[in-house]
């Protein structure tokens, strides 16, 4: 018993016929799939781009995105001292970072508290173990970095009276 194999393809046209459909087909399908995707109503970044409003916007100076521009000439005013405790203290007292007493916690400031005013004050100003001077923040003057330390004093428990201003 033996088993003759036929081919589909049995004459020569049949066989020209299978190669121009194996490139006709794939080309047919991926030129379809090109004028389907590519009908698609296009919207999306850039659609607008020209709009006056999209061109306003990019013309639109970038420091006038959420930044107070300060007359470097006008007179200072200090900041409060809660103003300063948010603004430059708040990222490790406020957590406790690297041993930094919580605003609020009588035990742990209980022992700064008792060194004084002054120590305390000296200490964030010119900095102290892991605390750099002024809380990191150099811009800030000596009355506001006392206001802040009288802040969180006050919170945990003491009486200190916060500094006025120069005169």
């Amino acid at each position: 018993m033996s088993e003759e194999h036929e081919s589909v393809i049995q004459t020569p046209g049949q066989l020209i016929g299978a190669i121009v459909a194996g490139f006709l087909i794939p080309i047919a399908v991926i030129w379809l799939l090109v004028v389907y995707v590519g009908s698609a109503p296009k919207v999306g970044a850039g659609s607008d781009s020209q709009s006056p409003e999209s061109i306003a916007a990019r013309l639109k100076p970038v420091a006038d995105e959420g930044y107070t521009l300060v007359d470097a000439s006008a007179p200072r005013t200090l900041k409060a001292g809660a103003e300063v405790y948010n603004a430059a203290c708040v990222a490790c007292h406020g957590a406790g970072v690297a041993g930094a007493p919580k605003l609020g916690d009588k035990a742990a400031w209980g022992a700064r508290i008792k060194q004084g005013y002054e120590t305390l004050v000296s200490h964030a100003v010119k900095g102290i173990r892991a605390m750099p001077a002024k809380g990191g923040n150099a811009d800030l003057d000596e009355i506001e970095v006392a206001r802040a330390v009288v802040h969180m004093a006050n919170a945990s428990g003491a009486a200190f009276k916060e500094p006025a201003d120069k005169k």
